[in-house]
């Protein structure tokens, strides 16, 4: 596969010729060749944005809503390209990459939804024969950074909600998966988007710092929208700090699934295997820690590490129904199987799976987890779960909380 840069509605190699390759997490085979944008690329397409926001700010809604609504149609009908590119280059599953381009799609469709419903607000004031009021007015160029695990969704989310204020949008993919981020920007040229409304860069990742940054720089950027790692998040954001720009930041998460003991242990077991364990735990809201009540505890861990075992695994690429697939990167492997060591020598007990060998890792369960354990508390991002056994639903409460994250969560119970 090959992707290029897209800046004013056309296609393009980097101003330098310089390529990237992104590889296959276990076999190390080029997947994709793409454009490597480097800072020239970059100025060029927020001017472009820059240049577009003058009329688009002035665009009728409705000619909004038609767009977006048109770009969520052509998003669901790529379907099997994004199935093709999403297993190739993030190892995801026809499941997750199916889901993805479906959640994509509807919001689109939401945010379709939204043209005619962006009001500001009259204020009483004192003064007679005077009216006061508010108005929301798009603010300029945005820029969208944006992750490879929840690779279409997240695209749509940082690009639909910017264009249907009037904003223009420079969204810049990941390297990992430049193809697929391609994908849902040919969507929006596609449906008919006017030139530098939204512009799409890739680059090498030795280059992200010089690239994000001269953006960041750039007058004409007026927020920044940021999903990922809290570690880039902070940098991010210290960055933005600098020039006094607004960033909305998505991070990272260690999210806790609490099971009481009146729980339905069926359906608890069915939304563990489901939290934990779709696209290899490798999203911010999986569910990383299982906080248990003792009194059902040995009967829930039996019944989920039997489910666990049942998760086929292997390559998407090569076999569209696998559950499990290959992380991100061998690196993945080798900072699990640390934290997985340090708890099994502190006393936790592994009830299903085992060691990652590079990028592969079989779903993975550990009981018995304790706060001394780096596990307890540092993300994870892969096929490896922990239960926190507790004594009631007050100390259920307070493991659940006891996390620097702050994300997603869940509880079954009956009351």
């Amino acid at each position: 596969m090959e992707s290029q840069l897209l800046i004013d509605n056309q296609w393009a190699h980097a101003q330098d010729g310089a390529m990237f390759e992104r590889r296959h997490p276990v076999s190390d085979e080029v997947v994709t060749r793409s454009a490597a944008a480097g800072v020239a690329d970059a100025v060029r397409a927020v001017e472009s944005a820059s240049a577009a926001f003058k009329a688009w700010r002035r665009s009728p809604h409705s000619e909004r809503r038609r767009l977006l609504l048109k770009a969520a149609d052509i998003l669901e009908a790529k379907t099997p390209q994004f199935i093709e590119a999403m297993a190739r280059e993030v190892g995801a599953s026809a499941l997750w990459a199916g889901f993805n381009v479906h959640l994509a799609a509807n919001v689109f469709r939401e945010a379709a939804s939204l043209a005619t419903q962006i009001q500001g607000e009259t204020i009483p004031t004192d003064k007679p024969g005077a009216l006061s009021m508010t108005l929301r007015q798009p603010v300029g160029v945005i820029l969208s950074i944006v992750p490879w695990n929840g690779t279409v969704v997240l695209a749509a989310r940082a690009i639909a909600y910017p264009i249907v204020c009037g904003n223009t949008v420079v969204f810049r993919g990941s390297e990992s998966s430049p193809r697929t981020h391609a994908l849902v920007a040919e969507a929006l040229v596609e449906a008919g988007f006017p030139a530098g409304v939204l512009n799409y860069l890739s680059n090498a990742p030795q280059a992200a710092g010089d690239v994000v940054d001269a953006m960041i720089a750039h007058k004409a950027v007026r927020r920044i929208n940021f999903t990922g790692s809290t570690r880039v998040g902070r940098i991010i954001a210290q960055k933005a700090a600098t020039h006094l720009k607004r960033c909305l930041l998505e991070l990272g998460g260690k999210s806790p699934l609490v099971v009481l003991d009146d729980a339905d242990l069926d359906e608890a077991v069915k939304a563990a295997v489901f939290g934990s364990f779709l696209y290899q735990g490798q999203i911010c809201m999986s569910t990383e820690r299982l906080v248990v009540d003792e009194k059902v505890a040995d009967e829930f861990v039996a019944r989920f590490a039997a489910r666990a075992n049942e998760l086929s695994s292997g390559d998407p690429a090569a076999n569209p129904q696998c559950i499990i697939g290959p992380m991100i990167s061998p690196h993945s492997g080798t900072r699990i199987n640390d934290l997985l060591q340090d708890a099994l020598d502190k006393g936790a007990k592994l009830v299903c799976g085992g060691v990652a060998s590079g990028a592969v890792m079989p779903a993975t369960i550990l009981d018995h987890v304790k706060p001394n354990m780096k596990i307890y508390d540092e993300e994870t991002f892969g096929p490896i779960t922990v239960v926190v056994r507790v004594k009631g639903p007050q100390e259920a409460i307070d493991v659940a909380n006891d996390s620097a994250y702050g994300l997603s969560s869940g509880v079954f119970g009956r009351d």
